[in-house]
Formats: C-alpha cells, sequence, structure tokens
C-alpha cells in the first residue's frame, strides 16, 4: 500500500512559479512510478506529468511541457512538479499518483493510488 501527501499549492499570478511536493509511505519508493495529474472547476481530471522509478524517464502532457519539471528524490521518498511560467488555464487542484511498476503511465486508469490533491490558483 501506498499513502501519498501533496503540499505546496497556493496562489500565485501568471507568469510566477510553484513548486508541488508529494510525499510518499508505504511500499519502498524507489519501486514504482508516480504522475502529476489535475481537475480544474468544471473539468475532468487531465494528466499532467509522469516519471518512472528511477526519474531517468519523463513524459509531460503537451499544454505544460517546456514549462513544468517533473522530478524524485529516492532518498526522500517525495516526487516533485515544479511549474513555472503559470497561466491561469493552471488553474486546478493536482493529485499525485502512484503505478506500482517500475515504468510510467500517463493513464490515469493505471494508477492504483492517489492523493488527496492540493489546490493551485493562477490570478491574470
Amino acid at each position: 500500500q501506498v499513502h501519498l501527501v501533496e503540499s505546496g499549492g497556493g496562489l500565485v499570478q501568471a507568469g510566477g512559479s510553484l513548486r508541488l511536493s508529494c510525499a510518499a509511505s508505504g511500499r519502498t519508493f524507489s519501486t514504482y512510478a508516480l504522475a502529476w495529474f489535475r481537475q480544474a472547476p468544471g473539468k475532468a481530471r487531465q494528466f499532467v506529468a509522469t516519471i518512472n522509478w528511477d526519474g531517468g524517464s519523463t513524459l509531460y502532457s503537451d499544454s505544460v511541457k517546456g514549462r513544468f519539471t517533473i522530478s524524485r528524490d529516492n532518498a526522500k521518498n517525495t516526487v516533485y512538479l515544479q511549474m513555472n511560467g503559470l497561466k491561469t488555464d493552471d488553474t486546478a487542484v493536482y493529485y499525485c499518483a502512484a503505478r506500482l511498476t517500475l515504468l510510467y503511465s500517463e493513464d490515469e486508469e493505471d494508477m492504483e493510488y492517489w492523493g488527496k490533491g492540493t489546490l493551485v490558483t493562477v490570478s491574470p
């Protein structure tokens, strides 16, 4: 079992930056892939970024590519999402998710554990 807790959300002006963190506990952290998803008000949850077990491979949605960076610190059992150049369209609840395999996936149906989310609000 894996327990995920996100933090780092908040209010930021457009063009600004935030770094989200997701602390994991339970199963050995370096044995599974992780991902970030987001859900804007009134919209379906969507994929943001994912990373494999050792951080050697990553994948991003087209909407955040070049602005967001996913990384992980296996010694700290934490995955991060550095968000730069934030836009009002990035406003959403951001969720951390775990897939209990070494390789990543962008499909939320492949995720087995989810955090409760952290709210990011980007003002004009």
